[in-house]
């Protein structure tokens, strides 16, 4: 089978298409035909050595995808081959065949396809758990979205909408302005050419957002915190232009008592229940059309590097899949 695999870390050159035997699965795996792989920036601070992640070359990446079930090891009780499948957090998905424990896979339910679940099962959960567990969305509460033209803030800004709250969503073109728009966000910054600060000021009318949903890090995290009413929370759950620096934390008082988290998804599908009831909660809502998923690019696997790079540039509107 082919398969991407990282040798060394570093840019995008290291992810190269190899040769490998096809997997056995054991115990409670399965053997999965990947039909799809999402690309995501985890997949980049992974592939760039960031020792949070703890990664340990070589590896193949890919941590989020879908397909048929080919095989099942001996102590897999609720799987059968042929069934469809999807996954997230499961390190490996950048091949034809991919290794996943029974309890880190989905069944995918019909009516579904396999690419669309791919390009929504990372973003989908971690949408799930910010607007439900980190910060618990309640109707007339306001969102700050940051990126919200993007794979993971499109699907938040849904989520908060169909829980009765306000998005201001922040973006960077006219093209993406649009796209935030038709998800039915009626407030939208281009901070490109805006003070996403006094913006929000103005549109809450000086009160400031109950919270702000951050996955740009370094470049939005200072102006953020001022957007932020008094006892509001800072959800930091990505560092796309950079992790942002150690500060001092007295400034969280002094701003109004904030709240301030750095989540990861691992922490919030901790065990197989947690993440089924995740994943029927965002299956329900794409089988009943209330969410709306979109693909921006697809690539051959051997062009993982070429999606590495879009992704990382910023221009991306939207989700990027690998096909093998």
């Amino acid at each position: 089978m082919k398969k991407i695999e990282i040798a060394q870390f570093g840019g995008s050159e290291t992810l190269q298409l190899v040769d490998a035997p096809t997997p056995t699965p054991t115990g409670t795996q399965l053997l999965v035909k990947v039909a799809a792989a999402g690309v995501n920036f985890v997949d980049i601070y992974q592939r760039n050595g960031n020792p949070v992640y703890g990664m340990k070359v070589p590896y193949t990446p890919g941590m989020e995808g879908a397909g048929v079930v080919e095989a099942v090891g001996s102590d897999v009780r609720t799987i059968k081959v042929g069934d469809r499948v999807a996954w997230t957090w499961a390190l490996g998905s950048y091949a034809e065949y991919a290794i996943v424990e029974e309890a880190k896979a989905a069944i995918v339910p019909s009516g579904l396809e396999l690419e669309e679940v791919a390009a929504f099962m990372l973003q989908g959960i971690t949408g799930h758990y910010l607007t439900n567990s980190t910060y618990e969305i309640k109707a007339g509460d306001i969102a700050l979205v940051h990126a919200a033209a993007g794979g993971t803030g499109s699907l938040i800004a849904q989520l908060i909408l169909l829980k009765g709250g306000t998005v201001i969503g922040t973006t960077s073109t006219e093209a993406k302005e649009a796209t935030v728009r038709a998800l039915g966000v009626q407030h939208v910054i281009r901070y490109d050419k805006e003070d996403f600060v006094a913006e929000v000021k103005k549109i809450t009318g000086g009160r400031g957002v109950d919270v702000v949903y951050d996955g740009v890090g370094a470049k939005t995290f200072d102006q953020s915190l001022l957007c932020l009413k008094p006892r509001g929370m800072m959800v930091l759950f990505g560092a796309a232009s950079g992790a942002v620096p150690p500060f001092e934390i007295m400034r969280l008082n002094s701003s109004g008592s904030l709240f301030l988290t750095r989540p990861t998804l691992a922490h919030y599908v901790a065990d197989a229940a947690e993440f089924k009831g995740r994943c029927d909660a965002i299956f329900d809502l794409l089988l009943k059309g209330k969410l709306t998923v979109r693909i921006d690019k697809r690539y051959a696997l051997g062009d993982a590097h070429k999606a590495h790079d879009d992704l990382a540039s910023g221009k991306t509107s939207g989700k990027l899949i690998l096909v093998p």
